[in-house]
């Protein structure tokens, strides 16, 4: 029962990091709610996420591929295993973008297009 309390409490507790967000981040709503505006940005030469971007699709394409580079029929747990690490990386390099690009998105609100004050020649 104690393992099972554990779990339990261990779940709970990523859940609540994945809704709110973790250490005051934003919370998973947010995050999936930024992808789209962030490949946007991306394609559109605004954000400088490309090569993660292009890894973390290249990572997802071999997650749900049926081919793989260790099969799961032959090597059981090795192939299982491999699975598992994309799956890991992956969701934390989205995590990680996503608060990356959040932060770039604000920081791009809060700046004022227009001329540097005090940009005359002085001559």
């Amino acid at each position: 029962m104690g393992k099972t309390l554990h779990r339990r409490a261990a779940f709970l507790a990523l859940a609540r990091a994945l809704v709110v967000g973790v250490r005051g981040g934003p919370g998973l709503g947010a995050r999936v709610a930024a992808l789209p505006r962030m490949f946007l940005a991306t394609v559109r030469g605004r954000y400088d996420g490309g090569f993660r971007l292009a890894l973390m699709t290249a990572a997802a394409a071999y997650i749900v591929s049926p081919v793989d580079l260790l099969p799961e029929l032959g090597l059981a747990l090795l192939g299982l295993a491999d699975d598992a690490v994309m799956v890991t990386w992956l969701a934390g390099s989205v995590l990680a973008e996503t608060e990356r690009f959040l932060e770039w998105e604000a920081r791009q609100a809060s700046a004022v297009p227009g001329e540097v004050a005090g940009g005359r020649d002085v001559g």
